[in-house]
């Protein structure tokens, strides 16, 4: 049976669990306190073998994102976990609306040829198996509000702030 590789990365939002299989980044979490479980669930999901280990350059690539030098990732990502719709969005998102930018839902759905689906665009981002390398926080309301976010408000401030969208949070 073919592996995935995952590992745990400590970031100031917190543990990220990251899973790579041979095409590429597969999958990030946010909040990983429980990555054990998740990547045997995940294991099960893709039909491979979850291995501990690796990610040298996806943890090099994320580490810097997070000390605020490197501002665009390159690295292969594995889209297995999302396809129709989300996918062409999520890949709009990322080729489209760079660091230190934001886009409104509304918008990517005019990208992706179906104005009226801004709500299904928010369903996208929701379910964006690739959070932070695919920048879904950078995904706001068409009134400016950030809206709302899989990994928490207080993550996507975090890393809208870090990308000086916003202010850094005082406390």
């Amino acid at each position: 049976m073919e592996s995935f590789g995952w590992t745990i990365l400590q970031t100031p939002i917190g543990p990220l669990m990251l899973a790579e299989t041979a095409q590429g980044l597969v999958n990030v979490r946010f909040h990983a306190h429980d990555a054990e479980y998740h990547a045997h669930r995940l294991g099960a999901r893709l039909a491979l073998r979850p291995v501990r280990g690796g990610l040298c350059e996806t943890t090099a690539q994320l580490s810097a994102y997070f000390a605020a030098d490197l501002t665009e990732f390159a690295l292969p990502l594995d889209w297995r976990l999302t396809s129709g719709f989300n996918e062409r969005v999520l890949r709009l998102l990322l080729t489209r609306v760079g660091y230190g930018q934001v886009t409104g839902y509304g918008e990517l759905a005019r990208w992706a040829g179906d104005p009226g689906a801004s709500r299904a665009v928010g369903t996208a981002m929701g379910a964006n198996p690739l959070p932070v390398v695919v920048p879904c926080h950078r995904v706001v309301t068409a009134t400016g509000d950030i809206g709302g976010f899989g990994g928490g408000l207080d993550t996507k401030r975090a890393l809208l702030a870090l990308e000086g969208v916003l202010p850094a949070p005082l406390f």
